[in-house]
């Protein structure tokens, strides 16, 4: 690719500070430059005996001595024992939901009251309640979140105020982002959600906005935890997974490890079909004077099924009248693969006022599959067509780097609040060999399996997919306080890309951009009180359109076509009452423009291309989690999103693919504390989805759902050892529900109900 040639596409750079927990809470990850807590060691008092009126001389002074001994003040606490202090006081505020962003979502440590942009939290403690099997699962707790087309499966597609898809560059770790299909793992600690057009800080985005996973962090004192877990569905279809968990200090001199490790072997819950993973996660850190440095890897082997679902019927628009344990597709239907994870990054404190952060990710995730596809379906025979596709060798990677400087600067007596820095990003998606290959018909109302093998013929036409984009930026923004209420934000990014795409032996380019933009933003927030403010702001985004697969009539997408652009207006309210509970409202309106559409020239017989297409997004979302009560938590969001084509030949008026009007959630908790012998916490919930369109043209609809989960905790002593007994109900009612399509063929299913019970021991 010419744009990487030549080229530094990688800057490092910046700093993240952690989240105040509250004012007298300080996170045990931020062990280096901010303060730990104070332990007071106490010594047993000592009776004191009279000294003998015969004692010599020596032995007066060395009763004196100990006498001195007893009364010196205790030694200090040491790094180890002021990081678990620092940890359990971190930990009761975990328990009760606490919302607590991470510095790496919007590149400073600002507190979220002082920003004019959503981030919604999902908190470490509600993943640990909840067990989420993958990102969708867990953003069911976020407002406006819906499901988009999976891959059959195999990989995160989430939409975000109406926007978004697998593979879009939106999902991210530690801020850099990730090609890996499945992002939700045993190293995650929470998950955040940027919402709205976010270029600005990451540049070639859709307007929907990013999803950030944060990684679990070294510690300076040693503690770890080894967890078993059981499962089973329906049918004797059951499963185990582990995980490892160990991290402390390496000497004396701010140096710490951790290390993860998972694995897990469970039956699908479909007639068919197994799940088998294995991930290693090791990690270093320093916490120096003022300095801070994280080094962490991920390694992780899969094989999974590729389930493209049920089909609808086209005549009646419902559902295939079969059990929803029955696949469409064979048993030799899977992917198998690696991912890899490697980042880098160092937080320098140069002054009370100025903050330097370098970063480095690179990411890697190989892959191959059998993928047989449903052509065509007869709901009265049952005679069902099919593909017997594959896809061999698939290979993405992404390497990303960036540099910032957050600090303030006083200018007519106003203080600043300054970011300044920038990024590069280098990023392939590549398919070595597609498989199409034709196959008997088959009867769904009377499957017979296993009689056909994996398809192995090559259709050079389809092969050699390639995917290559670099970008080069630089970014700034200013948040300038007015008064000590009054705040405005300002900021632009300077965006250089470049795209090239195609398919095919030999190898046709479809796709050959090359341009530069400036992507301004700014906003308004004002502090009601400490605890609320007010927040407006205006945002916009930019996305290269682009196509692998050849267009009608030979047509290139060069840099004469305008790439997609979104921008957004949103304004709303936000709250942290007392550091326990918090939350957003927010509305917004967001429209993209130049969306690539097709019309037929009838003079000239040629579908012609252009980029005329304009989709909108409107809506309201509410967003609170955190304590309402000692004893009791919650999560819970509301999302109203109006998501439709308003310019279009044929399109306009429709409402876009797989975004529902009306999502909900809400989650409760109620923790016994130490009313009981040990220490027990109940807790359950439920999540909506309102219909959604099932195709972009909205020939069918996916009907609306609720799935309900619950679950128990209970935390004794075995021994000297303390031990958590985990017991959870997925979907609770074994709804069948359908969270996304990506046509009437090839229809998502939920997940049936799962039982659970886990044990974890600490040491």
């Amino acid at each position: 690719m010419a744009a990487d040639k030549g080229r530094p596409h990688l800057l490092i750079g910046a700093a993240f500070l952690l989240a105040d927990v509250s004012s007298a809470i300080t996170p045990a990850s931020a062990q280096s430059s901010v303060a730990l807590p104070p332990v007071t060691v106490e010594h047993p008092t000592q009776k004191r005996k009279p000294a003998a009126s015969s004692a010599k001389p020596a032995q007066r002074t060395q009763a004196a001595a100990r006498q001195r001994s007893r009364d010196a003040q205790p030694a200090p606490p040491t790094a180890s024992e002021r990081a678990a202090a620092s940890a359990a006081a971190l930990n009761e505020a975990k328990l009760g939901y606490r919302a607590m962003p991470s510095s790496t979502t919007l590149r400073s440590g600002a507190s979220p009251l002082d920003t004019a942009q959503t981030v919604n939290v999902v908190p470490e403690q509600v993943l640990r309640d909840q067990l989420p099997r993958n990102l969708d699962d867990a953003l069911a707790n976020v407002s406006g979140v819906t499901q988009g087309n999976t891959l059959a499966g195999t990989q995160d597609a989430v939409m975000r105020r109406g926007f978004g898809d697998n593979r879009d560059g939106s999902i991210m770790r530690n801020g850099m982002p990730l090609v890996q299909g499945r992002s939700l793992n045993a190293e995650v600690e929470s998950v955040e959600v940027l919402k709205g057009p976010a270029s600005l800080l990451y540049g070639i985005m859709d307007p929907g906005g990013i999803v950030n996973t944060i990684s679990k962090r070294p510690e300076l004192y040693q503690h770890g935890s080894v967890t078993l877990l059981g499962s089973t569905y329906a049918n004797n279809k059951s499963g185990a997974d582990g995980t490892f968990d160990i991290t402390g200090p390496i000497g004396n001199g701010g140096l710490a490890y951790r290390f993860i490790g998972y694995g897990v072997s469970e039956d699908y819950w479909r007639n068919f079909g197994r799940h088998r993973e294995m991930l290693v996660a090791p990690s270093l850190a320093w916490y120096g004077d003022g300095t801070t440095v994280q080094l962490n890897y991920e390694h992780r082997e899969f094989i999974a099924p590729f389930d493209r679902g049920t089909a609808f019927d086209a005549v009646t628009k419902a559902p295939l009248a079969i059990p929803a344990t029955r696949r469409l597709d064979e048993p030799f239907n899977n992917m198998w693969g690696t991912s890899d994870l490697m980042q880098a990054s160092v937080e320098r404190r140069l002054n009370q006022d100025w903050n330097l952060f370098a970063a480095y990710s690179y990411n890697t995730e190989t892959f191959s599959a059998n993928q047989l596809r449903i052509t065509g379906i007869n709901s009265k025979t049952g005679v069902e067509t099919r593909s017997n596709d594959g896809t061999q060798g698939s290979l993405s990677n992404a390497s990303y780097g960036t540099s910032y400087l957050q600090g303030n600067v006083w200018l007519g007596g106003f203080r600043n609040e300054v970011l300044f820095g920038g990024d590069g990003q280098y990023r392939t998606i590549y398919r070595d060999n597609l498989i199409r290959q034709a196959t008997p018909s088959f009867n769904f109302y009377n499957p017979v399996y296993g009689l056909i093998t994996p398809g192995t013929m090559v259709s050079a036409s389809d092969s050699a997919q390639t995917d290559k984009l670099g970008q080069w930026s630089l970014f700034f923004q200013d948040t300038l306080h007015l008064t000590e209420r009054f705040a405005l934000v300002g900021g632009v990014r300077y965006m250089d890309y470049d795209q090239i795409a195609g398919r095919g032996r030999p190898f046709i380019t479809n796709t050959n951009v090359s341009a530069d933009k400036a992507l301004p933003l700014g906003g308004a927030i004002l502090k009601l009180t400490d605890q609320v403010s007010l927040y407006a702001s205006y945002t916009q985004s930019l996305k290269p359109t682009s196509t692998i697969a050849p267009l009608t009539g030979g047509v290139v997408i060069g840099s004469n076509i305008a790439p997609e652009e979104g921008t957004q207006w949103e304004t709303g309210v936000k709250f942290d009452f007392n550091k326990r509970l918090s939350g957003t409202l927010a509305l917004y309106d967001i429209e993209k423009k130049n969306v690539l559409v097709s019309q037929l020239n009838p003079a000239t017989a040629i579908v012609e291309y252009r980029t005329a297409g304009k989709v909108r997004s409107r809506g309201v979302e509410l967003d609170v989690t955190g304590r309402l009560t000692d004893s009791w938590s919650m999560i819970g969001s509301y999302g109203y999103t109006d998501a439709r084509v308003t310019e279009d030949p044929t399109l306009a008026g429709n409402a876009l693919q797989n975004v529902a009007l009306n999502t909900a959630s809400l989650y409760l908790v109620y923790d016994f504390g130490a009313t009981l012998p040990g220490r027990l916490r109940l807790g359950g919930g439920a999540r909506y989805v309102g219909d959604r369109p099932g195709d972009a043209a909205n020939s069918f609809v996916l009907p609306s759902y609720t799935v309900a989960d619950v679950f128990a905790t209970y935390e004794t002593k075995v021994q000297t050892f303390p031990v958590i007994y985990q017991f959870n109900v997925k979907n609770l009612f074994d709804t069948v529900y359908y969270p996304s399509a990506n046509n009437i063929l090839t229809v998502a299913m939920g997940d049936a109900r799962r039982f659970s019970l886990s044990a974890t021991v600490k040491f």
